[in-house]
């Protein structure tokens, strides 16, 4: 039996990133193919609500549409080394929830636990308070994934519900946690 050497160690586990290395931007369209890739990740396929099999032609559709309707909503990718690796968004509601947002996120498997979805959460909330005026954001998150509701619980998400069998994965029937954060604000002007 042979013992890898530091090469090949090096090779099958990259340096991890540290939250200084992870760039978080704003999405462009030619990041299509990176988010197409991120959202076919095993583990990203388990632990969100995406559609498997994403093309790079579908998310590029689907960046486009919802370009189209967010209105002022954020939309970014994170970066390491110069490749994107994670993506993120808040997706704004209107009317009597004009206050409110949907948030989104996926980290390629390979930088789970790296300080991405960290970097990404930060600049979302950051930007959900300070650049939105946000009171209020959601989100929907399967009830067996630790990491993705430890990072949520760790940015003042709080859980407000569970829907039983919400959602089909691998065949069977999966529970969901829907959590929220409100921000601190002065009360709403009565009209």
């Amino acid at each position: 039996m042979t013992t890898p050497s530091a090469d090949d160690r090096a090779d099958a586990n990259p340096p991890r990133a540290s939250a200084t290395r992870v760039i978080v931007r704003a999405t462009e369209l030619a990041d299509a193919a990176a988010i197409a890739q991120i959202r076919n990740q095993p583990l990203v396929q388990h632990g969100t609500l995406a559609m498997p099999h994403a093309s790079a032609d579908a998310v590029a559709t689907w960046l486009v549409r919802l370009a189209a309707r967010r209105n002022g909503g954020l939309d970014l990718c994170a970066e390491v080394d110069g490749r994107v690796v994670g993506h993120g968004g808040l997706e704004l509601f209107s009317g009597r929830r004009a206050h409110c947002a949907l948030l989104g996120i996926g980290v390629h498997d390979a930088y789970a636990g790296r300080g991405v979805g960290r970097a990404l959460m930060a600049a979302l909330v950051d930007g959900a308070d300070r650049a939105l005026g946000l009171r209020r954001i959601e989100l929907t998150v399967f009830a067996d994934n630790a990491r993705a509701i430890a990072l949520y619980r760790r940015f003042g998400f709080v859980e407000e519900g569970r829907s039983r069998g919400y959602a089909i994965r691998g065949g069977e029937l999966a529970d969901v946690l829907h959590m929220a954060r409100l921000a601190d604000a002065p009360p709403f002007a009565s009209r």
